[in-house]
C-alpha cells in the first residue's frame, strides 16, 4: 500500500515556540471579536495597542493587527497607544517611560510600518498634558497623526490638547468644557463617543453633546471594545447606547458609525459615504426604516455586506 508523503515538520526552539504560540493565541482571540463586528456589517476597524507597554509586547499586538487584515476582508487601522498606563517597573521613573515611548517605541514601530496613528491617555491616573505633548511631538516627527483619550474622568484639558496638535479624534470627553469643545471644532477634531465604557464604569456625567452640536463638532460612535472597561463587540448596541444614554438622534448615530467614524480614522476621503471614487464598502439591511438599527436590541438585520466591491 502506497503511503502518502509525510508533511514537512516545522521545528521551533523552546523559546521561539512559546512566542509563536502566544502570537497564535492573540490572533485567534482577536479574530473572534473581529468576526462579531464583521457579522454586523462593519468594514473598517481600528485596533489599538497599549496593553503590553514594552517595545516587544506592543510590536506583537501591532503585528497581530496587521495580520487581521490578511485573514479577513476588512480594513484595519493600527493605533499605537504606548502612553496608556505607566508600567509598574517605571512607577518611580515616569520620565524614563515617556522617553522610551517617544524616543524609542514610536520611531522603531513607525520604521517597521506597524503604526497608522499614535494615541495617548491624558488623565490624572495616566499621563499629564505635558507628557502627552512629548509623545505627540515624537509622533509628528515620525509623520504620524495623533488621537487622544481626553477628559474621561476629569477635565484635564485633553480636548484643548487634542486641538492644539490637530488630532484626528478625541475619545470619551465626558468632562470636556466649552473652551475645549470649541477648540476641537476649530481644529476639525472628531469627538468619539464611547457609551460602552460609560455604561460599564457606571459613570454619571455624559459627554457634552449639546456643546458639540452647538459648535458643530462631528461625533463618531464606537464600541471601545477592550477587556477592562467596555467588553462589547456590537456596534449596533453601541448605537443604541449612544441614543439612550447620550441622547443622540438616529441620524447622529448613523453618521457616527459611518462618515464621522471614517474621519476619526483619517479615512474620510476613502470610505464612510457612498460616493464615486470611494471604496465600495456598504451594508445592506433587511429593515423598513433606518431607525431600526438604533432602537432595537439584540437584533442584527444584516442582509449582505460588501467590502471593496466584493
Amino acid at each position: 500500500m502506497k503511503r502518502s508523503p509525510a508533511k514537512e515538520a516545522v521545528f521551533f526552539p523552546p523559546c521561539a515556540r512559546l512566542v509563536q504560540q502566544a502570537k497564535t493565541r492573540l490572533l485567534r482571540s482577536a479574530l473572534k471579536r473581529l468576526d462579531a463586528l464583521i457579522a454586523e456589517g462593519v468594514g473598517t476597524v481600528e485596533v489599538k495597542s497599549g496593553y503590553g507597554l514594552s517595545l516587544d509586547a506592543e510590536r506583537k499586538s501591532l503585528r497581530a493587527a496587521r495580520q487581521l487584515a490578511e485573514q479577513r476582508n476588512v480594513t484595519i487601522r493600527a493605533t499605537f497607544l504606548g502612553a496608556h498606563a505607566l508600567p509598574p517597573e517605571f512607577s518611580d521613573k515616569r520620565d524614563a517611560y515617556v522617553a522610551c515611548v517617544a524616543d524609542t517605541m514610536i520611531p522603531t514601530l513607525a520604521n517597521e510600518g506597524l503604526i497608522d496613528a499614535v494615541d495617548g491617555f491624558c488623565e490624572r491616573i495616566a499621563f499629564t498634558p505635558e507628557e502627552i505633548a512629548r509623545v505627540f511631538t515624537a509622533a509628528k516627527r515620525a509623520g504620524l497623526p495623533v488621537k487622544l483619550h481626553a477628559d474621561q474622568l476629569t477635565n484635564s484639558g485633553g480636548a484643548s490638547l487634542a486641538a492644539e496638535f490637530g488630532a484626528l479624534s478625541a475619545d470619551h470627553l465626558e468632562y470636556a468644557d466649552e473652551d475645549g469643545v470649541a477648540a476641537m471644532a476649530k481644529a476639525g477634531v472628531v469627538a468619539v463617543l464611547l457609551p460602552g465604557a460609560y455604561y460599564v464604569l457606571k459613570e454619571r456625567q455624559a459627554p457634552p453633546v449639546a456643546l458639540m452640536r452647538k459648535h458643530r463638532v462631528p461625533m463618531a460612535v464606537a464600541t471601545d471594545s477592550n477587556p477592562g472597561t467596555s467588553p462589547m463587540t456590537s456596534l449596533l448596541l453601541a448605537l443604541n447606547m449612544a441614543a439612550t444614554l447620550f441622547g443622540l438622534t438616529v441620524d447622529e448615530c448613523l453618521a457616527g458609525a459611518t462618515r464621522n467614524a471614517a474621519r476619526a480614522l483619517g479615512l474620510g476621503e476613502e470610505t464612510g459615504t457612498l460616493e464615486a471614487g470611494k471604496w465600495a464598502d456598504l451594508a445592506i439591511w433587511d429593515i423598513e426604516r433606518p431607525a431600526e438599527l438604533v432602537y432595537r436590541l439584540g437584533f442584527n438585520p444584516l442582509h449582505a455586506r460588501v467590502w471593496r466591491g466584493r
